[in-house]
């Protein structure tokens, strides 16, 4: 059971790398914000269970994928939308740090409803774009 578990990781794991060595870079955004979507879906379940390390783990990841989002922005080309940008994951990970301590999966729910909306807006942006 083990190996197939191992088996199965190594498999999503290259399904990944293949769809980022072949995206363009309005869908490695797209991307990311999936994955700190997934991330923060698994820390809720994880609350759910009382699976704290598995938690944590996956907020940590959620705000790192956050992180890179914000550190990744042009400001200078994107202007104000820059800048809403980079409040709106600052707020995200704020909330997730509050989550991550309170077991709170409201706040979890508020980030990941935020993100969401980044998310449709750039799923739209990326239409126009390509």
């Amino acid at each position: 059971m083990a190996r197939a578990q191992a088996l199965l990781s190594q498999y999503r794991s290259v399904g990944t790398a293949s769809r980022v060595n072949d995206a363009s870079p309005h869908r490695l955004v797209a991307l990311l914000l999936e994955g700190a979507r997934d991330k923060i879906r698994t820390a809720t379940a994880a609350i759910g269970c009382n699976q704290r390390a598995r938690k944590a783990t996956a907020i940590q990841s959620a705000y790192s994928i956050l992180e890179t989002l914000r550190i990744t922005l042009d400001h200078r080309a994107g202007g104000e939308i820059a800048v809403g940008l980079d409040a709106i994951y600052e707020y995200c990970n704020r909330r997730l740090v509050e989550a991550n301590a309170m077991d709170d999966v409201e706040r979890l729910n508020e980030a990941s409803s935020l993100l969401g909306e980044v998310q449709e807006a750039w799923s739209r942006i990326g239409a126009t774009v390509q």
